[in-house]
């Protein structure tokens, strides 16, 4: 079926149906009457997940060990994956479709996310859908995904980056790897991990989050509003980080006044005038030189994960045809497991086409 790219299965039905050689390699009796839907629903949300993810990581061992699969660049990026329900239909007009308190009846496990709906860096348009996400880490080198993990849409990416890393590594060596990923994971945690526990290098851009950046001398020292030189205030430390405190350089003139009559200068407190704090460069995360060519140059590779999430939902996946978390997780597994088949078959058969391209595959075959 995700050979085929079908999206719905009555459409693989029928495609049996027409070629019963490929249903007696699927290992079906063509001289009984094939399954029907209801049969083939139940084995999708019936079927224990952990049996699909034995059989990817043993393709992803294989690969590695015939060299075809690396580590030392790897991508992490989700897609979003809609559930079978009719508030996901642009044209089912309903003014709550989209509250959180309006649970699908058609998929109980699906939750509400949402995702951008351009690339553009100056739109900032995004849609909300109910469903599911499949975090993929992608090997930059081939763009074959080495791990995958589906949750509901309201997980945030960067809560399960380090279970991915922890579990990809139970099974396959990532230590020394460069992790490449895009704003959402720029958390600090993340950064020490690769850093300190797999001896790695993180390339992901910094995300401001509504930060201000005031404007500074030659020296560090921020401006005051006044157009002043702040004085330095001592440090402090808060959530795990060192800020350097800069102060109104009239703090403790008792004959002086503030040009611009800040709000805090006729607080009636013993030091008056505005205050500002700037984060002081102390751990790994703010060291990165992100303006330099080679991080532009690595971070660049991350588009093999928009490409693989791409070929993903070519075949079938973008929208789910099953009604549970269960089925979700069965149906993506299956769908990387039948694009890494596609993979090995290109590498035993030394063939000429690449080995992540489906239809090249489907023709030579």
């Amino acid at each position: 079926m995700k050979c085929e790219c079908f999206s719905c299965v009555t459409d693989l039905l029928d495609y049996l149906q027409n070629n019963l050689l490929i249903a007696h390699y699927c290992g079906f009796n063509i001289m009984k009457p094939l399954p029907s839907y209801w049969t083939l629903d139940r084995f999708i949300n019936s079927l224990d997940n952990d049996l699909l993810q034995n059989l990817m990581h043993s393709q992803v061992k294989k690969l590695y060990e015939l060299g075809v699969i690396d580590t030392s660049f790897i991508v992490l990026d989700s897609t979003p994956i809609m559930a079978n329900t009719s508030q996901n239909n642009p044209k089912f007009f309903k003014k709550d479709k989209f509250n959180p308190d309006n649970q699908p009846k058609s998929d109980k496990d699906c939750a509400l996310g949402v995702h951008t709906a351009s690339n553009q860096h100056n739109e900032k348009k995004c849609e909300f859908y109910w469903g599911y996400k499949n975090h993929v880490p992608v090997d930059c080198i081939t763009g074959l995904p080495i791990f995958e993990l589906t949750t509901t849409a309201d997980v945030s990416d960067s809560t399960v980056a380090l279970d991915i890393l922890s579990q990809t590594n139970s099974f396959l060596p990532v230590n020394e790897c460069t992790f490449i990923a895009d704003k959402a994971y720029d958390v600090k945690a993340i950064y020490n991990t690769v850093k300190d526990v797999y001896e790695g290098d993180c390339v992901i851009p910094l995300n401001k989050r509504n930060t201000k950046n005031p404007k500074k001398l030659s020296s560090g020292h921020p401006i005051c509003e006044a157009g002043l030189a702040m004085n330095k205030d001592g440090k402090c430390r808060s959530e795990g980080r060192i800020r350097q405190k800069y102060c109104c350089p009239f703090r403790n003139s008792k004959s002086g006044c503030c040009p611009c009559n800040h709000k805090n200068w006729n607080n009636g407190k013993k030091h008056r005038g505005c205050t500002k704090y700037i984060t002081v460069h102390d751990d790994y995360r703010l060291s990165i030189d992100r303006d330099c060519i080679s991080f532009k140059k690595i971070y660049s590779l991350r588009t093999e994960a928009e490409r693989y999430n791409a070929r993903f939902k070519q075949t079938g996946q973008e929208r789910l045809w099953g009604h549970s978390e269960n089925a979700a997780k069965n149906l993506n597994t299956i769908a990387h497991i039948a694009l890494l088949a596609v993979a090995y078959a290109a590498f035993i058969t030394k063939s000429n086409y690449s080995v992540r391209c489906l239809k090249s595959a489907k023709r030579i075959a």
